[in-house]
């Protein structure tokens, strides 16, 4: 007998011994996939539920909810169980199929590759693509059907289940939940649902602590003031000149620049001025360079949370973003991160414009910092994304240049135009969005934005960069 036909003697031998025919094999093992793929299901369907909201649909006597609710409250024993016996389905049709191919193709690398091939198709796509797919989509529904199920199996297999658990903190590092199930932001979140839904909370107060939720997704650049918003004063200017900028911009507190904008000295406070001033009236001429206090800097990509935090610790108001390549961002101040909690924050002194506002002809007039994404909700339109970030950023993308006032451009089956230009930089300050009929030609110019584009590049070539004024 050749060596090949001893080695696979053994495994042949399993499939005859079994006394199964090939096709029979094939057909638990398909069923034993779809089993498994039941077990995905509701492993994902059980992570999105929230033990309130199954609660409050067993309250309501929807069926199955009352077990939902007895799962999800004891939900991480049920998703090791389920786990297992995922495993358990896979491991076991994997070996059936092994046994199928040793059969027909004999011991070797073809029937090995014909099966793990095979196996991770089907595991890919009938285990981990769909099923966890419907389970996400239709969690409730999923969770409601397959509640009774599992709560059977968790009572049947609860001193493996709960082996699994202790073996599991065992192997992790650090401190493990012995108590079982803890609260996620989910469950946070639907419990602030249901309570504005029974009036416990008003509206706003549930946008608030939503508000909260999103600060640790929120980084720096999406709430700091950009550079080309700065105010800020030279090294060399005079205490004099540093009390006129703060009381003409109504800022207490500036930044403190060296040879540009991206050598960030410092920060000059408007108290140590005045109080200078005060005690010193012949101080006036001194450098704001010696009475600014030390600049904080942070990276664009840090949470929010994390800054506010560190911004309470360090009882400072106002940082510095940094960019990627080093330069200076923009700014953050712990105003910047409230509003971002309660909303804008205006005071006697400030001008409010409404970021988004709807003329008597249908055309929608937007600050140019308004996110693509709210513009598109706000017309329920797809908008490309991700290369800007703002509806003004937008229209210089389809330009190919900084807009001015009149550039045109269409976007997504809405018309941008340019407007409000404002300062030395002649920056759009707001646009006015009409929706248009889908003509094919997003990113083209006005024959008149092209030509007054032209007369404003031939002027912004002959200037040097401009910087906000500081001199009083």
């Amino acid at each position: 007998m050749i060596p090949g036909e001893l080695a696979g003697l053994p495994l042949a031998a399993a499939a005859g011994a079994a006394g199964l025919p090939d096709l029979l094999l094939l057909l638990i093992a398909a069923g034993l996939v779809v089993l498994a793929g039941l077990f995905a299901m509701t492993d994902a369907a059980l992570v999105v539920v929230s033990p309130a909201r199954a609660a409050e649909l067993a309250r309501d006597g929807a069926r199955g909810a009352r077990q939902l609710h007895a799962v999800a409250t004891d939900v991480v024993r049920h998703i090791n169980l389920l786990l297992l016996l995922r495993l358990v389905c896979e491991l076991t049709a994997t070996t059936l199929v092994a046994l199928v191919a040793v059969d027909t193709f004999g011991a070797g690398w073809t029937a090995a590759l014909i099966t793990a091939g095979a196996m991770t198709v089907v595991s890919f796509v009938v285990v981990g693509v769909a099923p966890r797919t419907i389970g996400r989509q239709h969690a409730y529904a999923v969770g409601r059907v397959t509640a009774p199920l599992v709560r059977g199996l968790g009572r049947a297999l609860n001193p493996l289940a709960s082996l699994l658990i202790l073996i599991g903190n065992a192997v992790t590092p650090g401190r493990g939940f012995r108590e079982g199930p803890f609260a996620t932001q989910i469950e946070l979140r639907e419990l602030v649902d249901l309570a504005e839904q029974r009036g416990v909370v008003e509206h706003g107060e549930r946008q608030m602590i939503h508000s909260v939720f999103s600060l640790g997704t929120t980084i720096a650049r999406e709430v700091m003031v950009p550079r080309t918003e700065m105010v800020w004063i030279e090294s060399q200017k005079t205490l004099r000149q540093a009390l006129a900028l703060f009381l003409r911009s109504g800022f207490s507190r500036i930044p403190v620049i060296g040879e540009n904008v991206d050598d960030v000295l410092g920060v000059l406070y408007l108290k140590d001025v005045v109080r200078r001033l005060h005690a010193d009236p012949a101080a006036e001429e001194l450098p704001v360079v010696e009475l600014m206090r030390e600049a904080i800097f942070v990276p664009e990509s840090k949470p929010v949370d994390d800054l506010l935090s560190e911004m309470q610790a360090a009882r400072v108001h106002l940082v510095i973003v940094v960019d990627e390549y080093g330069g200076t961002g923009g700014l953050v101040t712990i105003e910047d991160i409230l509003e971002e909690i309660v909303g804008e924050i205006t005071d006697e002194y400030d001008v409010e414009r409404p970021p988004v506002e709807r003329l008597p002809d249908g055309t929608v007039r937007i600050t140019a910092r308004l996110p693509v994404e709210d513009l598109g909700e706000l017309f329920d339109v797809e908008l490309p994304a991700g290369e800007v970030e703002t509806v003004g950023g937008l229209l210089a993308q389809a330009l190919g240049r900084v807009p001015i006032p009149g550039a045109t451009a269409t976007v997504g089956g809405l018309q941008l135009v340019a407007e409000g230009a404002t300062g030395r930089r002649n920056r759009i300050e707001s646009l006015l969005v009409r929706r248009v009929a889908d003509t094919g030609c997003d990113g083209e110019r006005s024959p008149d934005g092209a030509a007054s584009a032209d007369r404003s590049r031939r002027v912004h070539e002959s200037r040097s960069e401009e910087r906000q004024p500081a001199d009083a």
